[in-house]
């Protein structure tokens, strides 16, 4: 028999802190969107009047030349992005088996992810 070298660290797959990182981000995530949400609800409740521009205002306000609105609503879709990421990958990683369909869905995922952000990001930051 030959010998075999062992180059690297072996990674473990199960274990203690496996997916920590993981657990911790979608957590600060929907902290991130619940504080948005909540955000938005002031600005909703505090509108004079439900109209485009009023709609429209709660997206673009700013704050010492600083478009907070634009910023604020930035950092939510991006959080929405990751915690789907996350939880989508979970869902894929736990139930689909097969390694081709699940890199499918990995890719059909992260393009729909990421499409999506970018849609956003052009409606949002268009002058």
């Amino acid at each position: 028999m030959a010998n075999v070298e062992k180059i690297g660290r072996l990674r473990p797959v199960v274990g203690a802190h496996y997916g920590t990182l993981e657990f911790v981000a979608q957590r600060m995530t929907a902290i991130i969107m619940a504080v948005y949400t909540v955000i938005l609800l002031i600005g909703y409740l505090t509108m004079s009047g439900f109209t485009y521009a009023g709609w429209k205002s709660l997206f673009t306000f700013k704050f010492l030349m600083i478009p907070m609105g634009q910023m604020l609503a930035t950092a939510a879709i991006l959080s929405l992005a990751w915690h789907v990421w996350i939880g989508m990958r979970d869902i894929w990683m736990d139930y689909i088996k097969p390694p081709g369909i699940r890199l499918a869905l990995y890719v059909l995922t992260v393009s729909w992810v990421l499409g999506s952000v970018f849609y956003f990001l052009h409606i949002l930051w268009r002058n």
